[in-house]
């Protein structure tokens, strides 16, 4: 289960052992981020499992009402992505450090999928991604603005040079999926904007409903786990991680004179520590090679491959699961 919800915690620091203590309990196991301003996370356990932990935040447990119609999302592997559990305290659960952002009191207008194409086809819509540069480097929605932030704490930054209030009536956002431009989009308000939009469920909605060919997304959208970026219908992306500075590689990544598979990329290639790091790594998996076992990071197209054909075998599960919530 994937979860996020901006929700007034102001006990968020006595909720954590209980919450704890509920997934330990059922061998359930990932991260979960609770602050002042909500909860965010992915967890993995039994279906049983994961059905008595949405009763615990939804129900009966501690949080009371204060996580109802929080965005969840199901999914499944046949092995456990985590190797253990993790309740995080955090200032923010996304960090704008913008304490005049509150999106559990305002956020802008949510746009579903089948909505999007006609408001950000629109000549008077300013639209701007929110990702991270190394995001936006891999794929964005077509005359998408790219702030150019290595971090979301510089967004506010970017608003403040770029953006104007005064002329720019319509401001339509974006992010992965969806929790980041939620966030941004009450900071625009904050700041005067009086028409703020968000893509509600993020790129990934969009690229799961949304037929290919009346699609506005251009190249793959990054994710934080190991298939590093999927395509239209959710499809493994053809992008790769660089091992020594983890930076995602197209394939002209890859045909760069600065790649060297395992050791470095156009991205790190002045880096001699990641590099020195990075062979090290590669050494090790050379002898496991020649042991005949399997290294840990060796093993990464392998899960990848086997996620492409869960998420294709259990997808209509998955959905109708979701249509549920």
């Amino acid at each position: 289960m994937a979860i996020y919800k901006f929700a007034s915690l102001p006990d968020a620091e006595a909720l954590k052992a209980p919450l704890a203590a509920f997934c330990c309990s059922g061998g359930i196991k990932g991260t979960l981020i609770l602050a002042p301003e909500g909860i965010n996370g992915t967890v993995a356990g039994s279906p049983d499992a994961i059905d008595a932990l949405a009763e615990f935040l939804f129900v009966s447990g501690p949080f009371g009402d204060r996580l109802v119609g929080a965005e969840t999302k199901y999914s499944f592997a046949e092995e456990a992505p985590f190797l253990r559990m993790k309740v995080r305290l955090k200032p923010e659960i996304v960090t704008l450090r913008a304490p005049e952002a509150d999106p559990s009191k305002r956020v802008g207008t949510y746009v579903e999928p089948e909505d999007w194409n006609e408001l950000i086809d629109r000549n008077d819509v300013v639209l701007v991604d929110t990702r991270n540069d190394y995001e936006v480097g891999l794929g964005t929605f077509q005359r998408a603005l790219d702030p150019k932030t290595a971090s979301f704490v510089e967004f506010k930054d970017y608003v403040a040079k770029n953006l104007d209030s005064a002329r720019d009536k319509k401001v339509a956002m974006f992010c992965t999926g969806g929790i980041r431009c939620e966030k941004a989009s009450s900071y625009l308000l904050s700041q005067g904007f009086e028409e703020v939009f968000h893509l509600k469920g993020g790129i990934l909605k969009y690229l799961e409903v949304t037929p290919k060919e009346e699609s506005r997304f251009a190249g793959e959208c990054f994710v934080f786990d190991e298939r590093v970026s999927v395509g239209h219908g959710l499809e493994l992306g053809s992008a790769t991680l660089c091992r020594a500075c983890r930076h995602p590689l197209t394939e002209a990544d890859r045909d760069h004179k600065d790649f060297a598979e395992g050791l470095s990329c156009p991205y790190c290639a002045g880096d001699t520590a990641k590099h020195e790091a990075a062979a090290e790594r590669q050494h090790q998996m050379d002898l496991a090679k020649k042991r005949g076992t399997a290294h840990l990071g060796d093993a990464v197209k392998e899960i990848a491959a086997r996620a492409k054909a869960e998420k294709i075998a259990r997808a209509e599960e998955s959905r109708a699961r979701n249509s549920e919530g």
